[in-house]
């Protein structure tokens, strides 16, 4: 028999898979980025990030990516192994974000693009970490 309070609510699915959607659009950018084609038809300001990025920070930006998607994907499974793969993708996206800061004097972002690219992935890699523990905590992931 199981126990109906453990059941998630309507609003666990929809982070899931609004975290599933925004986690997809990563791995897409992700292999964007490895096209030479596709990073040329890019703005001056993201090929400077993507050509001065160094090997370690292209590595981190796949754990960030992947990590959040299946992380998402263990999420909607309702398996805690997410918590551990959001956490992995927040430590990409921190360790991602290095090279960037580097750039921050020598290229000119406008505000639109430090947060799209900074600031957004930031809050929500943190997000599903923290959403991933209270979920754990109320037994919606096990």
């Amino acid at each position: 028999m199981t126990d109906s309070s453990n059941k998630p609510h309507i609003s666990f699915w929809l982070v899931a898979v609004l975290a599933l959607i925004w986690n997809l659009m990563g791995v897409i950018n992700f292999f964007g980025q490895m096209s030479p084609k596709m990073v040329a038809s890019m703005a001056e300001s993201h090929q400077a990030i993507i050509n001065g990025r160094p090997i370690w920070g292209t590595i981190s930006f796949a754990l960030a990516v992947f990590g959040g998607a299946i992380g998402c994907i263990l999420l909607m499974m309702r398996k805690a192994a997410a918590l551990y793969l959001f956490v992995a993708s927040l430590l990409g996206v921190m360790i991602h974000l290095i090279p960037n800061f580097n750039l921050a004097g020598k290229v000119q972002f406008s505000a639109g693009e430090l947060l799209m690219m900074m600031v957004i992935p930031l809050v929500v890699a943190a997000f599903l970490a923290w959403y991933a523990s209270q979920s754990q905590n109320k037994g919606w992931i096990k």
